[in-house]
């Protein structure tokens, strides 16, 4: 179940609350709770577009919450990720499960996947928890975790600044699988480096 129902409620606390919003439903989603994270991405960019949001701020709040939330994860992974697989419960034995997949995802990308994990909901939330119950050392966390995050957050913001609704709802309906998600990645970034090539070229003619 997700933490806000609809898309208009989302709009809605964004607009009142603004960047503040933004930063703190992102932390709280990447650390696991039951955030739509992808989507607030998209109606934040719609929003910077049409000027209810700052631009500035708003992806400043962007980069931050992402970096915070999976930074935080990290942390508990390292600090008590063992206790927690040690314990016993509902929620416990819901969360080895995911903790279980994103554990592949570390076995099979290794450093790659926080990286990667971030465009795969159920595996984002939990690749922090796996470098950090891993060992993994923050120098090299924070390289793969927090580039992923920029263009985690880039591509999405873009989305929904240049195609608004339209681009929400084709996220709404997309539905891949592993191997089409980490094809749909690729594709995207390579777009957007194009596209940042390109703007870069105009504004040196």
């Amino acid at each position: 179940m997700e933490f806000l129902p609809d898309h208009q409620t989302l709009s809605l606390w964004l607009i009142d609350y603004g960047s503040f919003a933004l930063f703190a439903l992102l932390t709280l989603g990447i650390i696991a709770f039951p955030v739509p994270e992808e989507t607030l991405l998209v109606i934040s960019g719609a929003l910077m577009h049409t000027g209810h949001l700052h631009i500035p701020q708003t992806v400043i709040a962007a980069f931050a919450g992402s970096i915070c939330g999976i930074t935080a994860s990290y942390f508990i992974g390292q600090s008590a990720g063992n206790y927690i697989m040690n314990r016993q419960g509902k929620w416990i034995d819901l969360w080895k499960k995911h903790l279980q997949r994103a554990h592949e995802w570390f076995e099979r990308f290794g450093k790659w996947s926080l990286f990667i994990g971030y465009f795969i909901p159920g595996v984002r939330h939990f690749t922090g928890l796996i470098a950090g119950m891993s060992r993994l050392s923050f120098k090299e966390f924070a390289l793969y975790a927090y580039t992923g995050a920029v263009f985690w957050v880039s591509i999405f913001l873009s989305l929904g600044y240049f195609f608004g609704q339209y681009g929400l709802s084709w996220y709404d309906q997309l539905e891949i699988s592993d191997e089409k998600t980490i094809l749909f990645i690729v594709t995207l970034i390579a777009l957007y480096v194009i596209y940042l090539i390109s703007k870069n070229r105009a504004d040196a003619l």
